[in-house]
């Protein structure tokens, strides 16, 4: 049996959230990155693959990779229930999560979501980027592009395009970059990316709110805005505030609106395509191709 929920973004205030169970804990994913959701099957397995990868399958001549997230998150798998596939949709990857069940659908509010606590993990090895209170329950959203990141050894953000850099270090090193990215494994590979090329000033926040809260502040003051804040790099998924409803913001702002904005996701789809260009981002990238973004930058920038 299968169960189409292909999702759309439903507006830059709204996120659709698909609530499934891992070892009794509640977690949840952007509707809008599920294909489908399948009962659960026999794989083949992968010599010599990482033991979270349990195995592949090939529906409608298509081979997918199925990750156990109990392995993943250290859980042990539920007896009672016979498991499920939800097949995801990462950066033109399509991928395959094994659950224990899915519990549903819910539309929550961007602000709601909290950033996981600080304390709770080190940054560079969280693997949630938001927690969602629901009906007394706790649902924690998972970081699937760490996860896969993690998973495919080598993997990393795509420089390919960066060369246009060389030759402008000196130029780019004092411009002023905003980041927004709540993913906090992302963020770093981010900045040090960046930092690489030549940008050496560059502030990176973990979600919209906090770098709207930051860019306002520079508004505030004399001169011209584009010597503090040259560009603004931003996820479309984040807790409290989403790229979408950043971007609208800052170009919906008089003294701002010349501010080039750039959205950097793995949502790449012509549903995401046309609402950035409905907000007046001046550009949407997927990740993890940085190289064309950096190109870009190079271009508007040097």
């Amino acid at each position: 049996m299968t169960d189409n929920v292909n999702g759309e973004l439903q507006g830059d205030e709204l996120l659709q959230l698909l609530e499934f169970e891992v070892g009794g804990n509640h977690y949840g994913i952007n509707i809008a990155k599920v294909l489908e959701i399948m009962m659960r099957r026999r794989l083949a397995p992968i010599p010599n693959s990482p033991a979270e990868i349990e195995g592949v399958f090939m529906p409608r001549d298509k081979l997918i990779t199925i990750v156990d997230l109990h392995k993943v998150l250290g859980l042990e798998e539920d007896k009672n229930e016979r498991g499920l596939f939800i097949i995801c949709r990462f950066n033109d990857t399509d991928i395959g999560f094994h659950v224990d069940k899915v519990d549903g659908i819910h539309s929550t509010s961007w602000s709601e979501i909290e950033h996981p606590p600080k304390m709770a993990v080190k940054a560079e090895d969280s693997i949630s980027t938001g927690i969602v209170k629901s009906e007394g329950r706790i649902i924690v959203i998972i970081d699937f592009e760490r996860i896969m990141m993690a998973l495919n050894e080598g993997t990393g953000l795509d420089m390919t395009g960066a060369e246009s850099a060389k030759g402008h270090e000196q130029e780019l090193s004092d411009k002023h970059l905003v980041i927004a990215e709540d993913s906090d494994f992302l963020n770093h590979m981010i900045v040090n990316s960046l930092s690489e090329i030549g940008f050496k000033e560059v502030r990176a926040f973990s979600n919209g709110k906090e770098a709207w809260d930051y860019i306002s502040s520079q508004r505030e003051l004399d001169g011209d805005i584009s010597d503090r804040i040259a560009a603004v790099i931003t996820d479309i998924e984040m807790p409290q505030m989403d790229g979408l409803h950043l971007t609208r913001l800052i170009k919906s702002d008089e003294k701002l609106n010349k501010v080039p904005v750039f959205l950097f996701s793995s949502l790449s789809n012509e549903n995401t395509a046309a609402k950035a260009a409905e907000v007046g981002a001046d550009g949407h990238y997927s990740k993890p191709q940085i190289g064309t973004l950096i190109q870009k930058l190079v271009d508007i920038l040097s």
